[in-house]
């Protein structure tokens, strides 16, 4: 069972999307709702791809000063440069990575996608080490799925 309740999640971004608010406002509550999940959603940073780069739209966590990640630089770059999602499970082992802060041991990556058409990403960093399995990937995917729709 994953830690993260996807299907409660789902129905407060369709709330929210009932009451007509904004992209910024969708983003920062998908954001909050995970991070409130708790371990190991540590922090939780939506970027949404504007040309070749993605911007930081909106998080709930630890404070980044990565707010614009260049397609193909680090985990979050890499998603959207092979169009794969991404779970690393240390976040050591990858060459490219891109540190948000000296904490972090693994992040998961999910693409926020229409169709074949990438709109960003779901971000997550975790203090632990491998803690995101196929049916945590599988809950966050479900998220990523609700805001393709209600962007």
């Amino acid at each position: 069972m994953p830690t993260l309740d996807a299907d409660r999640i789902v129905a407060a971004l369709r709330g929210a999307f009932a009451r007509d608010v904004g992209r910024t406002e969708l983003l920062r509550v998908a954001a909050e709702r995970m991070r409130a999940a708790g371990p190991p959603y540590t922090s939780v940073y939506l970027y949404m791809l504007q040309g070749d780069e993605l911007v930081l739209e909106a998080f709930s966590g630890r404070d980044t000063e990565h707010t614009r990640i260049a397609v193909g630089h680090g985990v979050c770059g890499t998603a959207v440069a092979t169009g794969r999602d991404q779970n690393v499970g240390d976040v050591r082992s990858i060459e490219n990575y891109i540190a948000c802060n000296r904490w972090t041991k693994s992040e998961l990556v999910v693409l926020i996608r229409r169709g074949a058409v990438i709109l960003g990403q779901i971000d997550v960093d975790s203090d632990e080490a491998d803690p995101f399995s196929p049916e945590e990937e599988a809950a966050v995917r479900q998220v990523a799925d609700a805001l393709a729709v209600l962007l």
